[in-house]
């Protein structure tokens, strides 16, 4: 293992989503739901989700660049969302629920762009893509009971989820590749 962890952060909607599809990887040493990306300093989750904070729902995943690399966490990013959908996620509407890779270096400034253009490029979307590429910013872990959710929760977590239209829509675009 090496001494130099990363973070890597992303905003995909509901963070309680957003944390499984990360949480599973082998050099994955965290993955922290909160938010980023606004003006309020140290936001409570209602005031994000009022759309007021300008924050994002986001996750920051703590990665070892040995094991598991930055464009690989990028490729599992692109696969959980809907990259044309400016106004929210699925069934999660609102700014707070837009999506953006938040970058930390100018290496994954870089990373983030090329993998943008090529989405753009895939021929998978008609619409426009729309995820923002912005500078990592200051980010607020989100209280307790939302870290782990998915393992906390479980029976909630999935029927949300189905409800959602999250699975239907990666199945759609990804088939079984995810």
């Amino acid at each position: 293992m090496t001494d130099q962890l990363k973070n890597a952060t992303f905003a995909g909607g509901c963070f309680w989503c957003m944390v499984k599809p990360f949480d599973q990887w082998d050099g994955i040493h965290g993955v922290v739901s909160g938010y980023t990306g606004g003006h309020t300093a140290n936001p409570a989750y209602e005031d994000v989700k009022s759309g007021t904070t300008g924050h994002y729902e986001a996750v920051q995943i703590t990665y070892d660049p040995s094991v598991i690399t930055y464009k690989e966490i990028l490729d599992i990013y692109w696969m959980q969302i809907d990259p044309t959908d400016d106004g929210g996620q699925f069934h999660d509407r609102g700014s707070s629920y837009r999506t953006a890779i938040f970058y930390h270096d100018g290496e994954q400034q870089e990373l983030a762009e090329k993998s943008r253009q090529s989405i753009a490029e895939s021929g998978k979307f008609k619409d426009p893509i729309v995820t923002k590429v912005l500078p990592a910013a200051t980010f607020y872990p989100a209280e307790d009971y939302h870290q782990d959710f998915y393992k906390k929760n479980k029976a909630y977590y999935q029927k949300d989820r189905a409800e959602s239209g999250r699975d239907e829509y990666i199945e759609k675009v990804w088939g079984e590749q995810v």
